[in-house]
């Protein structure tokens, strides 16, 4: 018989990306990612990630690359980094590229000066074309959200903000450093709303320290109140080995398997019967939603930020540990802001990491992608677009089988489909075609 805590207690990436971050190496550096973005052709539209690598205060079930700051002069400093760093990518490029996503991420990006704001949307139009029609989106903290930040934001084409919620029980906020009354976040939306920001999205977390079933719900049904566009409904990686902050949280209070499992079903349900479309695995969306309807076109793509309409090939990764993905392969900055000062000093660009893709790491990329995303994989047209036969993914199916034995995918011919029931298990059946994971000793979360 197959039981929740059997499947679930599986730890596996969650495939924002194949091979996954822990697989990069010291082989690409500066001078590789530099000739990466001479090969670009300059008539292909890209996307830019920064990232804002600070905090007010460190939320403790984070696993991000963030650090407290207690005043805001290394923030200034780190945004003239930015910049010095935004010029060298543009000079490294062949003529002036056009682009048609950027993201702010972090860390807290609304934590920045309006001022520096102002500049960095500057120095990204100076050197790029921002399409008219480009998606422009923050991570956006409530607590302590301006009016001048979202000003500041809005003018320089900020459209979409995922605004982060994570729980609203007053007693998991406790445990895991995060107070945030639900006033702040009404505000914050109201502030978004009023500045021009048509596009709002709330992230959630589910298996968080003291989370109940009827505290979930209550969670649910505030988030539903704010009638966001899309919803990102994320299972809590609790890998204390990982980051090191995570042991503050009471282990003794975390949800077990079956806990979590009910906890992202329940929310599925609920998300749906109010309409909203579920996108792979953690993510929904309102039907006239852009990201519904590349769903509905089977347009959906996965990158480092989840879900997403962006299907550019080049995703340049700006700022201390952002990563970047293109054709070649899969480029990192430096993690620590020391670190990234220094080559950026020195002439150079921040890259110390990141992998080459060969021919077999784009194919089992598709297979992850197209599993990921529509949560059914034809893996014979796969294979025959890199002109191979259905044998190139010949060690994945001893495992595929056993899956289709108990119940989770179904396989016709060569076609991979997650059975509805078991949708959640989707990086399960992701990680049979997995050649590096084996091998990696690195720290996963739980499957669900």
């Amino acid at each position: 018989m197959t039981t929740i805590s059997d499947v679930f207690s599986a730890q596996v990436p969650r495939y924002t990306s194949y091979p996954t971050a822990p697989h990069f190496s010291n082989a690409v550096g500066p001078s590789a990612y530099r000739g990466w973005l001479a090969e670009l052709p300059p008539d292909v539209p890209l996307s830019l990630y920064l990232h804002i690598p600070f905090c007010d205060t460190l939320c403790w079930f984070c696993g991000c690359h963030t650090s407290v700051v207690n005043h805001y002069a290394p923030v200034r400093d780190y945004c003239a980094l930015l910049e010095t760093e935004i010029a060298l990518v543009a000079g490294a490029l062949t003529g002036r590229h056009a682009v048609r996503h950027i993201h702010f991420g972090g860390g807290s990006p609304t934590m920045l000066d309006p001022a520096d704001i102002r500049r960095l949307g500057k120095q990204l139009r100076t050197h790029f074309d921002i399409l008219p029609d480009a998606e422009i989106a923050i991570e956006a903290d409530p607590r302590g959200l301006t009016e001048a930040v979202v000003d500041a934001f809005a003018a320089i084409g900020v459209n979409r903000a995922s605004i982060g919620v994570q729980d609203c029980n007053p007693q998991v906020q406790r445990a895991i450093n995060r107070i945030q009354s639900d006033q702040e976040t009404q505000q914050a939306i109201a502030v978004l709303r009023r500045a021009g920001v048509r596009s709002i999205n709330i992230d959630l977390l589910y298996g968080l320290p003291h989370q109940t079933p009827q505290s979930w719900e209550n969670t649910l049904d505030f988030a539903l109140g704010l009638d966001p566009d899309r919803l990102a409904v994320f299972g809590y990686a609790h890998v204390p080995g990982f980051k090191k902050h995570q042991a503050l949280i009471p282990t003794d209070a975390l949800p077990d398997i079956e806990a979590r499992y009910r906890m992202a079903e329940s929310a599925r349900e609920k998300l749906c019967a109010h309409g909203y479309v579920a996108i792979g695995l953690d993510h929904f969306a309102k039907p006239g939603d852009s990201l519904a309807q590349a769903k509905m076109a089977g347009l959906l793509c996965r990158n480092f930020q989840g879900y997403t309409t962006d299907r550019a090939e080049s995703l340049i990764g700006l700022g201390a540990s952002a990563i970047g993905s293109l054709p070649q392969g899969y480029a990192q900055n430096a993690t620590g802001v020391p670190a990234y000062r220094a080559l950026l000093a020195d002439g150079k660009l921040p890259v110390t990491r990141g992998i080459h893709l060969s021919q077999d790491d784009r194919m089992r990329r598709d297979a992850i992608q197209s599993l990921m995303c529509d949560m059914a994989v034809d893996l014979d047209a796969v294979a025959r677009a890199y002109g191979l036969g259905r044998d190139a993914f010949g060690d994945a199916f001893a495992t595929l089988e056993r899956l289709a034995q108990r119940g989770i995918i179904s396989i016709q011919n060569d076609r991979i489909a997650m059975m509805p029931e078991w949708r959640s298990a989707v990086r399960i059946a992701a990680a049979s075609f997995d050649r590096y994971l084996p091998a990696g000793k690195a720290l996963h979360s739980l499957s669900v």
